[in-house]
C-alpha cells in the first residue's frame, strides 16, 4: 500500500504562485508513476500534470502548460506541483495520486483517474481575483 500526504495548499490572488508537495511511502512504492489531479465543486476530477518515476516523461493539461510544473525528489520519495501565474479557474481541491507502474497511462491526451490506485486527501487552493 502507499501512502500519500499533501501540502502547500493555501489562498493567493491571481498572479500568484504555490508549490504544492506530496510525500509518498508504504512498503510497495519503489518506482511509481505520480500525477495531480484537482476538482472544483460541481466539476469533475481534472487530470493536471503526472511524472514518470524517474523523470523521463510529463504530461501536462492545456490549459496549465506554461505556468505548472511537476517535479520530483526520489530521494524524499516527494513530489511537487509548482504553480505560478496562478488564475481564479486553479480554484480547487488539488489532490496527489500513483499509479502502480513506473510509466505513466495517458488515454486520449488526458490523465484518467481510474488508473490511479493510490490518493492523498487533497489541499485546498483558492485563487482570488
Amino acid at each position: 500500500q502507499v501512502q500519500l500526504v499533501e501540502f502547500g495548499g493555501g489562498s493567493v490572488q491571481a498572479g500568484g504562485s504555490l508549490r504544492l508537495s506530496c510525500a509518498a511511502s508504504g512498503y510497495t512504492y519503489s518506482g511509481n508513476c505520480m500525477g495531480w489531479f484537482r476538482q472544483a465543486p460541481g466539476k469533475e476530477r481534472e487530470g493536471v500534470a503526472s511524472i514518470d518515476h524517474g523523470g523521463g516523461s510529463t504530461y501536462y493539461t492545456d490549459s496549465v502548460k506554461g505556468r505548472f510544473t511537476i517535479s520530483q525528489d526520489n530521494a524524499k520519495n516527494t513530489v511537487y506541483l509548482q504553480m505560478n501565474s496562478l488564475k481564479p479557474e486553479d480554484t480547487a481541491m488539488y489532490y496527489c495520486a500513483a499509479q502502480s507502474t513506473p510509466y505513466c497511462t495517458i488515454i486520449g491526451g488526458t490523465l484518467p483517474s481510474r488508473v490511479f490506485p493510490y490518493w492523498g486527501q487533497g489541499t485546498q487552493v483558492t485563487v482570488s481575483s
